[in-house]
């Protein structure tokens, strides 16, 4: 049995080109049991920085295989 799980990552990069934070590590949001709750994490967040044109954020997926 399998179960996602989803996560919301970003945060500040140091340029437009968006490959490398600007604090090195990305900040995590998470885990949300749904894709609505964590695309409300990520909405909120993104409104939040919506002024910085160097924060991204995304949604990511988690895959949790369960024993039966």
């Amino acid at each position: 049995m399998t179960k996602e799980r989803f996560w919301v990552v970003g945060g500040e990069y140091s340029c437009l080109a968006f490959k490398t934070l600007k604090n090195g590590a990305p900040e995590v949001m998470g885990p949300f049991e749904t894709r609505d709750e964590a695309k409300d994490a990520w909405r909120r967040i993104s409104d939040r920085t919506r002024s910085c044109a160097t924060a991204r954020y995304a949604i990511a997926t988690e895959q949790l295989v369960l024993p039966n």
